[in-house]
């Protein structure tokens, strides 16, 4: 409940228009854009590269689907391009909670690419700031290491 109270109060001191600009380059220096929310931090570091995970949905099929999309990468859901630039998550002592900086293009056929959204999508709270789209919505999840399968263990 603290956080959300944070999230509130941090979005009332940012415009819309600021709440959307870029993150500087380098996690050290998108975590200090953040430092209202002191609690947010890079992932951790371990095996795997980290990755965002999120969940689409094709409004016109009705269909959603879970994927991961690796920090620094892009990855396509439909027609979409979507490139995370950016993930952080919550310190363990604080509640639980995600944030990308996720930039969403469309490739529709025979149309010219259009950005749909940049900027920060938070966990928990996917309606703060949302990707406004017709046939699409995406939202962020979790922020983690992606997990590739071990090999097996000899004992």
């Amino acid at each position: 409940m603290r956080l959300a109270a944070a999230f509130v109060a941090l979005l009332a001191t940012v415009s819309p228009a600021a709440a959307q600009t870029a993150p500087p380059q380098g996690t050290a220096a998108a975590t200090s854009q953040t430092q209202d929310n002191a609690t947010l931090r890079a992932i951790p570091d371990g095996p795997g590269k980290p990755v965002a995970e999120l969940q689409g949905l094709d409004k016109v099929t009705a269909r959603t689907r879970r994927f991961v999309a690796p920090v620094g990468q892009s990855t396509n859901f439909g027609t979409l391009e979507i490139a995370v630039r950016d993930c952080l998550v919550n310190t363990p002592d604080a509640p639980p909670e995600a944030a990308a900086y996720l930039t969403i293009i469309d490739h529709k056929p025979g149309q010219p690419e259009r950005k749909l959204f940049a900027g920060w999508m938070f966990a928990s709270t996917p309606s703060l700031s949302a990707l406004d789209d017709g046939v699409y919505d995406v939202r962020v999840l979790a922020c983690t290491r992606e997990q590739g399968s071990s090999p097996p263990s000899s004992r």
